[in-house]
């Protein structure tokens, strides 16, 4: 597998410091606004640029719990297809959408031979608890039941980044004890939110301007979740019952906030009797591997090596 370097790679330190000038001055996400931050996001003024999107890209339209879900479905080029790969973008569960990802889920499936499909829901403030994972649970379901029918595999893994990670989490929990259902033969957790109320590394982050601080986790958190209980396992799955959740890969950066969520979720995960793998990487920040250089793909590669590697052993 792409090796992990031991210390923080000079381009990596030059990469952060280029992220902090350029966020320093920045006006904060709670004054900038949910709706504010979207349009931002799809006029490219934020520091990843405008969405790249696919030609490859096909939209198919399933019904939600209160409103139709998009599924944006990405096939392997040049290679047959062998499952479906249910991915949940992040963005806070405030913001973000499933063309965002075009190009890392182009590379997941020409990798892994996995048609992606990159499902919607409904985003908070206007839609908040329970609405994201409400959605994220029938797009899976409706994957399980008429996804050979509609793409001709079934559904065989699952993954998303930050919010999306803790979407992962929570619809893997809810298949299981909603429906009886397991699956997800991998999983990827991207540096995703697991204990809602703050572990310490989020706690003692503070505000350095590394795309997420202390504060506007707080303030994402109190968006999506009000005044509901943040010990919930069904808002901080690390408080669930983890038996029987698929083999995940658990990737995060040193200078990430969320970084004690990856470490202490993983080893709960583990200690339930599941496979899991830890990916730190040393000096990245949060969402490092949504950036075009060689540190984000080398943490891409890793999970498409991790989903090869385990999709044959099962």
């Amino acid at each position: 597998m792409t090796p992990i370097p031991s210390e923080v790679p000079d381009k990596v330190r030059a990469f952060n410091n280029w992220i902090v000038e350029q966020t320093r001055d920045a006006v904060p996400v709670w004054e900038v606004g949910a709706q504010a931050g979207r349009q931002a996001r799809e006029e490219g003024k934020s520091l990843l640029g405008p969405p790249r999107l696919s030609s490859r890209a096909s939209v198919h339209t399933i019904e939600g719990p209160e409103t139709p879900l998009k599924l944006r479905v990405i096939e392997p080029q040049d290679r047959p297809a062998r499952g479906l790969f249910l991915h949940i973008h992040g963005g806070g569960w405030t913001w973000g959408g499933p063309h965002h990802h075009d190009p890392q889920m182009t590379a997941l499936a020409d990798s892994t031979g996995l048609i992606t499909v990159s499902t919607s829901y409904r985003l908070a403030p206007e839609h908040p608890y329970p609405a994201g994972p409400d959605d994220c649970e029938a797009a899976a379901l409706w994957l399980y039941h008429h996804g050979t029918e509609a793409f001709g595999q079934e559904l065989v893994a699952i993954g998303g980044e930050s919010a999306g990670g803790h979407l992962t989490a929570v619809t893997c929990l809810r298949l299981r004890d909603r429906h009886g259902l397991t699956p997800f033969r991998a999983a990827l957790l991207t540096y995703g939110i697991y204990d809602l109320r703050g572990t310490p590394s989020m706690r003692a982050f503070g505000d350095q301007p590394l795309i997420l601080n202390t504060s506007s986790t707080d303030w994402f958190v109190r968006l999506f979740a009000g005044d509901h209980n943040l010990a919930d396992p069904d808002l901080s799955p690390i408080w669930a019952d983890l038996q029987d959740m698929p083999p995940a890969l658990f990737t995060a950066g040193t200078l990430d906030p969320l970084l004690d969520d990856t470490l202490f979720m993983a080893a709960r995960w583990k200690a339930a009797g599941n496979q899991a793998q830890q990916d730190i990487w040393p000096g990245g920040v949060h969402a490092f591997d949504l950036y075009d250089n060689a540190y984000g793909r080398s943490a891409r590669n890793r999970m498409h090596e991790f989903l090869n590697s385990t999709l044959r052993q099962t």
